[in-house]
């Protein structure tokens, strides 16, 4: 019984050595981080591909729009001017929007009406 004991003690370290994983290089744990997150971005690309297919044909068509549309924009931007130069909306009991200026316009003297030769100003 001493004996077996003594031979069990004696081979233990060989087995414990030998019954131990091999420990991996670090490189393979971040290419395995790398590789499923390509997978993950394949298959989210896959999935909104058909989406941005018709935004791509919406934008198309709505392109001549936008082009009549932008130098009404900048009208718009000329006339707000600065929009800190308003308040926030307010929705009255009828529905209506108002959006109040809280600071005084100062109109440019270049973009006033002009009389006309006999003093008119057209409106």
């Amino acid at each position: 019984m001493r004996l077996l004991f003594a031979l069990c003690l004696i081979t233990s370290p060989a087995f414990a050595e030998d019954a131990l994983p091999v420990p991996k290089a670090e490189d393979d744990g971040f290419s395995l981080m790398e590789e499923g997150m390509k997978l993950v971005m394949r298959g989210m690309m896959s999935e909104m591909q058909p989406a941005l297919d018709e935004m791509g044909k919406a934008l198309q068509e709505v392109e001549p729009h936008l082009k009549e549309l932008g130098p009404k924009l900048q009208q718009l931007i000329a006339l707000i001017d600065d929009i800190k130069n308003y308040d926030a909306p307010v929705m009255l009991p009828n529905g209506d929007i108002l959006i109040r200026r809280n600071a005084p316009l100062i109109p440019k003297l270049d973009a006033l009406p002009q009389p006309g030769p006999n003093g008119e100003i057209e409106l």
